[in-house]
């Protein structure tokens, strides 16, 4: 496979060696650089979805593969992450509490985040006595 790589590959090459390699392939072996890097030439002079169908290969990674110029993308260490999730702090699920103690001097209004029913009972209740 490595002097084909100078000459321009044809579609019926690089599908009968993916064919031979799966025929000899033992267990889960992965697909060697050689022929990712023959189909991601191909990718890029065909387009990734020809290609991906034709060698029965998975899209989006033979889509890196044309993107990368044919070097299998680096993963692991050091390597900035495909997908990032962020939280949303309000979107933990904790539950959230808005008080408003109306008397007569004013309006008291304490908004209340990540405490139980209970724990709220309980300032209400302090509350509601130091005001009475």
């Amino acid at each position: 496979m490595a002097s084909r790589k100078r000459r321009n590959l044809t579609i019926e090459e690089v599908q009968a060696s993916f064919d031979e390699w799966r025929k000899n392939r033992r267990g889960r072996s992965p697909i060697p650089k050689e022929l990712w890097a023959a189909a991601g030439e191909l990718a890029r002079m065909h387009g990734v979805n020809r290609i991906s169908r034709v060698l029965r290969l998975e899209f989006n990674h033979l889509k890196r593969m044309a993107e990368s110029g044919g070097q299998i993308p680096a993963t692991g260490a050091g390597t900035a992450p495909a997908f990032l999730e962020l939280v949303n702090p309000g979107a933990s699920g904790a539950p959230e509490y808005t008080i408003e103690i109306n008397c007569p001097s004013g309006t008291l209004r304490i908004h209340c985040k990540g405490v139980t029913a209970a724990d709220l009972a309980d300032l209400s209740r302090a509350l509601w006595s130091v005001a009475s």
